[in-house]
This record gives structure tokens, sequence and C-alpha cells, in this order.
């Protein structure tokens, strides 16, 4: 069975990553999404084990130092981490994995797997990311704008990703990033362990 292809998508905060990642994932079936473990408080309306698994600092250092994060990041204050045993086993099952994550651990994930397609999710301007930030009524002005500084910050890295998708339209960001993943499975390395079988017998004698 052909190996999937690991996809990183990264963006600064409230740039509408996290709902163009559940719309990517409802509309492709062999899409997965890894779910971060993390040791931020669950918010309202997020479900343990479905937006993240949320544990405590003892938990999350035990699991850095059995070697059993991806990667690993501290973002606000808070711990977060992909499990390293998950992906692996849905990349070899076949599946393509999104890991949404922050662009430190983007960074890590790239050079341990340098084949990882990553997608950067900019806002249209730094004022419809405050609005946004201020309309999903999640923080307080205080944090909404240490978040605006922290996003000029992290865009500021967004040579290191392979595309770039503006999210000033929501079903053209979305069709965008669909048309990055499928040039991804249409590479040659891809196509390669896809077609292994056909190209064999199409160059046979």
């Amino acid at each position: 069975m052909a190996k999937g292809k690991l996809i990183i998508i990264t963006a600064p905060s409230g740039a509408g990553k996290t709902t163009l990642v559940n719309a990517l994932v409802n509309n492709d079936d062999n899409l997965r999404v890894s779910v971060s473990y993390t040791t931020r408080p669950e918010r309202l309306g997020e479900e343990n084990g479905i937006n993240y698994h949320f544990i405590g600092e003892k938990e999350f250092k035990d699991m850095l130092l059995a070697g059993d994060f991806l990667e690993n990041a501290t973002v606000y204050g808070h711990h977060y981490g992909t499990s390293q045993r998950w992906v692996n086993q849905q990349l070899n099952d076949g599946y393509d994995v999104i890991l949404e994550i922050d662009w430190h651990g983007a960074a890590q994930v790239r050079t341990l797997r340098p084949d990882a397609c990553f997608i950067f999710i900019l806002p249209p301007s730094l004022q419809a990311l405050t609005k946004r930030l201020t309309e999903r009524a999640q923080d307080d002005q205080r944090t909404i704008e240490s978040r605006m500084q922290q996003a000029r910050s992290v865009i500021e890295h967004v040579a290191e990703a392979d595309y770039i998708v503006v999210n000033d339209n929501f079903n053209t960001a979305l069709k965008d990033i669909q048309a990055v993943i499928c040039s991804t499975r249409l590479a040659v390395a891809m196509q390669q362990q896809n077609l292994a079988t056909l190209l064999e017998s199409l160059i046979k004698d």
C-alpha cells in the first residue's frame, strides 16, 4: 500500500485555518487531521479527543521525555504536541495527514520530514484579522493585542512554506488548498509509489 502525504497547515491565530481544515477533512475521505495534545484549558464548545487531547503538565512532560511527539511548541504559556505514533500509523495506512500547527512546530516537522507539504494561510489584512479575533469573543482585549503582535512575527516566516493561501473568501481559499493537496498527490514521487504496478507493466518488454 502506498504511503500517505504529510501536509502542514499553519497561520497566525484568527486567520481561519481550523475552519478550513474542518472543511477539507469533511470533503475528502483520504484526509485525516492530527488531534494535538495540549495543556491549555478546554474552551467552551470544545471536546476532549476531538478538538485537542487535553492533558496536564506532568503527562505532557512524560510524553515529551518518552519521545512521543513529532513536534511540540509552547504558545501563550501552554504546551502543544503532535503524536508521532498516530501520524506514522495513518501515513502507513495510506491516508494523507494534516498537521494544523504553529510555525515553530512546522519548522520542527520540516527538519524531520523534509518531504512534507507546507501551506501557510494569511488573512487579507491585519484589520480583518483584528476583526475576526474580536468577533469570535474568545479573548479579552489585552489577549487580542498580544495575538496581533504575535501574528506579525508569525507572518515573517511565510517564506519557509511551500504555498501561500489568502483567506479572504472562504470558498476560494478552500479550493486553493484543495488544489495544492491534489497537486502533491500527482507529484512524481507520490505517483511512483501509487502507480508502481502500472508503471512496471508499462515498461516491461
